[in-house]
């Protein structure tokens, strides 16, 4: 029995190793993933996003908890940034998560972004596809939150909470452009600190201008103390509310085709760059045309143009 067979049993070392093949490019996890595929679609897919220190772990944590409390089992993907020297993941399986290490309704995995651009790797959304496949009802995608993950995890969440603290002071500001308007939830963690009714206040008027013209929900911006486990309970409720507004007004079904068609085109790219490639190691022409390109004698436009038009290759 492979380890599709096993991870659809529930089996978590064959979800592991199965994520770790996928991580690593493995054309054996393809095939794998390939028979795990018809089976996915049915979980709850929750982006939780934010600045390092905002203490997004912590978070997870209790939320984990009270999700589970519930009755539903949860699989985590914390993505962290990737080492320049072995590629894997700097902060490792998240140490405040451990305590879950021995319920089998829990699943918690560390993924490197592995310096894709914006962070979210392809082995995440793989990843998740291997979690809802095992019977995981809510996934939750916590990133460290560096730049322009913050954004792209947009992408693959149904549901997308942003988090803050207080003290951040103009990077409020900084926020409006970007991760404003991708946030369905807000969070101002550590809200027992001086600033933490400020922080909310700010959000809200910000929120109020944004643009809700396709959408009858309005972001809640929701305090918590995630090391004493405040206000968790009413941010898990607001998660399952945005969850049942997406169902009731049919934006779920949109954004799990979105995130297909965006997954299937960036797959495409990979693909036919990688053919590509290949075809075009060693060749003479390429040689040729690099030489011209180097002597200003043909531009970067028409040289692309003359290696496709002269190569042959089988996709």
């Amino acid at each position: 029995m492979g380890y599709a067979e096993k991870a659809l049993e529930g089996n978590q070392l064959a979800g592991a190793r199965l994520i770790r093949l996928l991580e690593e490019g493995d054309p054996n996890g393809v095939e794998e993933l390939k028979t795990i595929y018809p089976h996915t679609g049915r979980a709850f897919i929750l982006g939780l996003t934010g600045p390092p220190g905002a203490g997004k772990s912590t978070l997870t944590d209790r939320i984990i908890s009270e999700i589970r409390k519930r009755g539903k089992k949860v699989g985590v993907i914390a993505i962290d940034p990737s080492s320049p020297f072995s590629g894997g993941a700097i902060l490792g399986d998240r140490i405040r998560m451990q305590r879950h290490s021995t319920d089998e309704g829990v699943f918690v995995r560390s993924m490197a972004t592995r310096g894709h651009l914006g962070g979210l790797s392809k082995a995440t959304f793989e990843g998740s596809l291997v979690l809802d496949a095992m019977g995981y009802d809510v996934i939750i995608i916590e990133t460290v939150g560096v730049g322009q993950d913050e954004v792209d995890i947009v992408d693959l969440a149904h549901t997308t909470a942003v988090v803050s603290l207080p003290g951040m002071g103009d990077d409020i500001q900084a926020m409006k452009a970007g991760i404003l308007e991708i946030g369905d939830i807000f969070i101002v963690n550590k809200a027992d600190k001086p600033g933490a009714d400020e922080v909310v206040k700010q959000l809200n008027v910000m929120l109020e201008m944004r643009d809700h013209s396709d959408s009858s929900w309005m972001p809640p911006v929701i305090k918590t103390i995630a090391a004493k486990g405040v206000g968790i309970e009413e941010l898990v409720d607001n998660f399952f509310l945005h969850r049942q507004h997406l169902l009731d007004s049919g934006l779920l079904s949109k954004r799990v085709e979105e995130r297909q068609q965006r997954f299937f085109t960036d797959l495409v790219k990979e693909i036919a760059y990688n053919k590509i490639k290949d075809a075009l190691t060693g060749n003479e022409e390429l040689k040729r045309i690099l030489k011209s390109l180097r002597a200003r004698e043909i531009d970067p436009y028409s040289a692309v143009n003359e290696i496709l038009k002269n190569l042959t290759v089988d996709l």
